[in-house]
């Protein structure tokens, strides 16, 4: 019994750091376009992205700047984990509607001297 708490309790506390770690961001998608169209985050910081698809069609997030793409399906939330990231500016867009859906990552603060 004390080997099976043990290993719930390693199983558990290995799962918690990242989540607690992660800052997270929400994203809403709707007719088409992001908003907010521009994120501030802090850099050198693990992030989760909160994309809640409000559109009746899905869309496909896609940023060549973070290396992420995932399929938003309708009337849905996804999660993106990206970071942690140097100060800059990271674009993304909907794939499926590249004229509307766009927006972008501003990351700011201090370079990281360990990086």
């Amino acid at each position: 019994m004390n080997n099976c708490l043990g290993f719930i309790s390693l199983l558990l506390f290995s799962v918690l750091p990242f989540s607690c770690v992660a800052k997270e961001y929400k994203l809403i998608l709707k007719d088409h376009l992001f908003y907010p169209a521009e994120i501030i985050v802090p850099a050198n910081t693990k992030l989760k992205l909160l994309i809640e698809n409000q559109d009746s069609t899905p869309e496909e997030f896609d940023s060549f700047d973070l290396n992420r793409e995932k399929v938003l399906y309708p009337n849905r939330r996804s999660v993106i984990y990206i970071g942690p990231l140097s100060p800059g500016r990271y674009e993304f867009f909907g794939e499926f509607s590249p004229n509307t859906a766009h927006g972008a990552v501003l990351v700011e603060g201090k370079i990281d001297a360990d990086n």
